[in-house]
């Protein structure tokens, strides 16, 4: 059995003016990076509105098992394109965070990726580096400011801005620097993010043009000044150069998949510390190029796809047409607390424990969003037939389609049913909505999400989270939407809670505003804003040979 990055390797690459040229986009337009990837000029999207139907791909709870959302995507947008739609789909950047530690690359797998996978997998086209200088310049001028005498009168004690690198590196969560003496800086407690949960890189994501990207950094808040009042990148004058080493950074990168349907990989906020979704360039460039635009949200629905809809949707003015919810069997035999390693045989107990994880999925999307969606099944060998049929039954109820997809094995030829679904859902008439409306207090939009999404009874606050929250209030940003910060692994904030949990709390533990990306961030359970690497990384089974030949990356 080939590898991922053997196929990607073999494939019959497209020069990227010839991807472009399937958009109506000539060459001009483009800023090439070599043969095979290009950044879009904003020239090519000069006089063109939005006319493609937008379809979020999203998915159960994660599990160890695997969904494959990533590759379903790549693979519905080949299906799409095999049955004659004119398609796009739009991804967002893989960190080198998982790629080096656990979860690997997100560039799909199988016979449904983009390309050329090692290098959207590594470097890319620098996006994320322009961030984390942009992140770490203003980290910088932040302390000279208090260094050469602190004219704002900032309180070292409440600075809130943090430095960032693109690595799972736990070492840097908590620091302090500034040490060495007078000449060496100020010293005081300081930390790092992994460059994906930065706020410089939900900027970029939800920004709608550069003028709009430099008013979000110029709102970005460093800290609060000794009368308690916010200090911003604005108020160091740090705006203009942030802006300045991201001015090819917000422009959307054009690449193709393994079939040569254009693709557009931009941005990429992780979804449990993060909104989760690519950028609004990426996406507003696809509505105006194809007909068909398939985007997929981080995680869970609980996660990606609420922030897609009540944090970008809702920012960006959009409005998805269809969704498609990603399951595998084993994934729901192990919320029906099945171990991994019993997931070959079948179990239809484990299975019917597991199935109100997906049930709940999708009656989030009907009911609370008002859209519709159909189930696509990734198929393994090991799934039966009775097995298959009661995850059909029990969707029926729902009133939801169940297509299997065997794209990771057959490309768009294994996505052309899931492909029709789709066409069929995108005509329907819908009533798309929010979970909650902005004008309520913070507290009231969490508790919306904890009770219509997630399925708890509530939310309960620790003293720190109810004293910001009432600050933030105070300040103002009390109408902006709401960015939970919570664990992947369950519906709750307790990652031991497998299937669809109910009756439970989510503790707020603290609570922030991202004022340039336009959201209040509640963090939840112990979610960390910067991920360590496991036992053994993945970085351990990357090597390079002489020829430059990359092995081990998946």
């Amino acid at each position: 059995m080939k590898t991922d990055i053997e196929i990607a390797r073999e494939a019959k690459k497209q020069p990227i003016a010839a991807i472009a040229a399937k958009l109506g986009i000539g060459e001009e337009h483009l800023e090439s990076y070599g043969k095979y990837k290009a950044k879009l000029s904003p020239s090519a999207l000069e006089g063109r509105e939005r006319r493609g139907k937008l379809i979020l791909v999203t998915a159960i709870t994660p599990t160890p098992a695997g969904e494959g959302k990533t590759t379903t995507t790549i693979g519905l947008a080949d299906g799409l394109t095999r049955i004659g739609k004119r398609a796009v789909v739009a991804l967002r950047e893989p960190s080198l965070g998982p790629v080096f530690g656990i979860k690997g690359g997100a560039a799909g797998g199988g016979y449904a990726q983009v390309v050329p996978m090692e290098d959207i997998n590594l470097h890319f086209t620098g996006d994320f580096h322009a961030v984390g200088a942009a992140n770490n310049l203003l980290a910088a001028m932040l302390d000279n400011h208090i260094f050469q005498g602190n004219a704002l009168h900032i309180d070292s004690e409440r600075i809130t801005w943090k430095r960032c690198v693109d690595m799972n590196d736990r070492q840097l969560r908590y620091i302090e620097d500034g040490l060495g003496g007078a000449k060496s800086g100020v010293p005081r407690r300081d930390g790092f993010d992994i460059t994906v949960a930065s706020e410089v890189m939900a900027a970029l994501c939800l920004a709608t043009s550069l003028s709009d990207l430099k008013a979000r950094l110029s709102r970005l808040i460093v800290g609060y000044d000794e009368g308690g009042m916010p200090v911003t990148a604005g108020d160091l004058k740090a705006a203009g150069a942030m802006c300045a080493l991201l001015k090819d950074a917000i422009k959307p990168n054009l690449v193709q998949t393994l079939e040569g349907t254009p693709a557009l990989v931009h941005g990429g906020p992780f979804a449990n510390i993060a909104h989760g979704c690519n950028s609004v360039a990426a996406t507003d460039a696809a509505l105006k190029l194809g007909d068909y635009v398939v985007t997929e949200a981080g995680f869970g629905a609980d996660l990606g796809a609420e922030k897609f809809f009540d944090i970008k949707c809702r920012i960006a003015g959009l409005k998805p047409s269809a969704v498609v919810v990603v399951a595998t069997v084993r994934a729901l035999k192990m919320h029906g607390g099945l171990p991994k390693t019993e997931l070959a045989k079948e179990d239809l107990s484990a299975l019917e424990g597991g199935l109100p994880n997906l049930l709940r999925h999708l009656s989030n999307i009907q009911n609370v969003y008002g859209l519709p969606a159909v189930v696509a099944v990734n198929r393994f060998p090991t799934d039966t037939d009775a097995e298959i049929a009661l995850v059909v039954e029990r969707c029926k109820a729902l009133g939801v389609n169940v297509r299997l997809s065997t794209v990771w094995a057959e490309g768009g030829r294994g996505g052309e049913e899931l492909a029709r679904e789709v066409v069929r859902l995108c005509e329907e008439e819908s009533d798309f909505r929010y979970c909650y409306d902005t004008a309520l207090p913070i507290r009231e939009k969490i508790g919306a999400i904890v009770t219509k999404i997630y399925g708890g009874a509530g939310a309960v606050y620790t003293p720190e989270a109810e004293e910001e929250i009432a600050r933030l209030e105070e300040l103002g940003f009390g109408k902006l939407p709401v960015c939970m910060a919570k664990t992947q692994y369950s519906f709750s904030d307790d990652p031991s809670k497998l299937g669809a949990p109910r009756g439970f709390t989510v503790t707020v533990r603290s609570a922030k505003v991202s004022a340039g990306a336009g959201f209040v961030v509640a963090l939840t359970g112990s979610i960390m804003t910067m991920p360590g690497l496991p036992k053994i990384p993945a970085a351990e089974n990357i090597d390079v040979d002489e020829d430059g030949n990359i092995t081990g990356l998946f």
